[in-house]
C-alpha cells in the first residue's frame, strides 16, 4: 500500500544555484527510480535558518510531496544523511486532513498569482 509523503530538506548555503539543483534532481531522480508518484514540488529558496546548523545561518529549502511505499523512505533517508551537501531534512506521512490541506494551500497560492 503506498502513502503520501512531504519532505523537506535543506541544502548547505554554499552550493552555487545549478549545484543545489543537481542536488534535488539526484533526490528526484531517487524516488522516481523507488517507484515514487510525485504530486507536488516547491522550491522555497535561500532562507535564514532559525539558528545556525554547522555554522550556517542560511540554507537552501526544497519542498517534495509524494506518493510512494514505505520502504522508499529509509532508502532515501539514508542518502541525505550520506549527502554532505544536505544539512537538515525530515519527512512527514499525510493524512487526509494534511492532504486536504496542502492542495487548499496550492490552490490559494495559484489564485494569487493568478490575481496578481
Amino acid at each position: 500500500m503506498t502513502n503520501r509523503y512531504e519532505t523537506v530538506f535543506i541544502l548547505t548555503p554554499v552550493l552555487s544555484e545549478e549545484q543545489a539543483k543537481e542536488a534535488v534532481a539526484k533526490f528526484k531522480s531517487l524516488l522516481k527510480d523507488g517507484g515514487a508518484k510525485m504530486h507536488h514540488e516547491e522550491d522555497w529558496g535561500l532562507r535564514k535558518l532559525a539558528y545556525p546548523i554547522q555554522k550556517k545561518s542560511t540554507g537552501f529549502y526544497h519542498l517534495v510531496e509524494f506518493e510512494a511505499e514505505g520502504s522508499i523512505i529509509a532508502e532515501m533517508e539514508l542518502a541525505f544523511r550520506r549527502d554532505e551537501r544536505v544539512i537538515r531534512f525530515l519527512t512527514v506521512k499525510m493524512d487526509k486532513h494534511a492532504i486536504e490541506y496542502a492542495e487548499k494551500r496550492r490552490n490559494n497560492k495559484s489564485k494569487q498569482k493568478a490575481n496578481a
